[in-house]
């Protein structure tokens, strides 16, 4: 049976249909565009009538803008970049943004991909988990396409980057497991050679320092599930065992109770305390109740957003580095000190000598 084909309604049917001009059934349709209330209530009714839409794709070539948003993520694993996706969508999509997603490399390089993404026309780009070579941010500086690494950044300085500062949080950690009076700690990381995670390593790493505490277990599971499960099994086989494990997110945090207490029969937080990283999915379910270091993912993404609008807008891109404070939310994964917890809003946060 051969299928149909209907020819597309143009602007200028609607036009007539309405008794208006074209570019009042353009003005109808572009965000922000000056038009009178009832000039714009003919063209959408005539619009309705005909089954017209705009197409985005030719309005694009007219005004060089695709209003597209070109988001690469790999680690989807994590849930912190589930909410991190829908909290872009919804905030893009108030500006009449679109978001084109693509996935990365689990190794977290992006250049595999780029030749796809310029294809898109793409007005701008949010790397999310994954990262730019120099080579190719230069490429978009020239090309004066404006990208803001999430939960990322570069030595170069030459894209713009929004984190939680990964470096003092991970010092409030160390601090609040130090004010539990624990004795034996250790640092599960993700990939080693990563920006954050060298954030985060050094900042709790050179706090215990600081309090004459050298020895310090590191293993990485390298935001793997697999990894993470044979570095807990390291730690946990060793004696005496680490009784402080920082895990450098969430994700992983939950797999290392799982070994602890299934397979190691260690009580937590009795026996061994754990804190995550990001504050997202299981860490707040009574099974888990994992004290974390919480990125406020609404504040990063509407920095994220405002960086990336202020630079199209504007036609100028001079790289920004932005970072967000968290908080350090206590739950049941870790002992409590003594000193330093508070309640605010709802929930139980500690307060030391650094901030996040």
């Amino acid at each position: 049976m051969k299928r149909k084909t209907f020819a597309a309604v143009t602007s200028q049917q609607v036009a007539q249909l309405a008794g208006v001009s074209q570019s009042a059934v353009s003005r109808t349709f572009t965000p922000g565009a000056s038009i009178s209330p009832a000039t714009r209530e003919k063209v959408l009714k005539a619009a309705r009538e005909l089954g017209y839409r705009p197409n985005a794709i030719a309005r694009s070539l007219n005004t060089a803008r695709s209003r597209i948003i070109g988001v690469v993520i790999s680690y989807f694993d994590n849930p912190f970049y589930s909410q991190v996706l829908e909290a872009l969508a919804q905030k893009l999509d108030t500006l009449n943004y679109h978001l084109l997603l693509f996935v990365g490399d689990r190794d977290g390089n992006v250049d595999r991909i780029f030749d796809q993404i310029m294809q898109y026309r793409v007005d701008g780009i949010v790397l999310a988990s994954v990262t730019l070579s120099l080579e190719l941010s230069e490429e978009c500086l020239a090309a004066g396409i404006p990208v803001v690494l999430f939960n990322r950044s570069e030595e170069s300085g030459m894209a713009s980057s929004v984190n939680s500062n990964n470096e003092a949080a991970a010092r409030q950690i160390a601090e609040f497991l130090l004010a539990g009076e624990h004795k034996r700690f250790a640092y599960v990381g993700g990939v080693a050679d990563s920006p954050v995670n060298i954030a985060r390593q050094r900042g709790f790493i050179s706090t215990l320092e600081e309090h004459g505490i050298t020895d310090v277990r590191v293993v990485h599971g390298n935001y793997d599930a697999q990894q993470t499960t044979r570095a807990a099994y390291t730690l946990f086989s060793a004696s005496p065992a680490p009784d402080a494990v920082f895990v450098a997110n969430d994700h992983m945090a939950v797999t290392v109770m799982d070994v602890a207490r299934y397979e190691f029969g260690l009580r937590i937080p009795e026996e061994v305390s754990i804190v995550g990283y990001d504050d997202i999915g299981p860490s707040g379910w009574p099974s888990y109740a994992l004290t974390s270091a919480s990125q406020p993912v609404g504040a990063m993404v509407d920095a994220t957003v405002e960086l990336l609008m202020k630079q199209i807008d504007s036609g100028t891109i001079e790289p920004e580095q932005i970072t967000v404070p968290g908080t350090l939310v206590i739950r049941h994964s870790a002992r409590r000190p003594r000193s330093g917890v508070i309640e605010t809003n709802g929930l139980t946060l500690f307060q030391s000598k650094e901030r996040t």
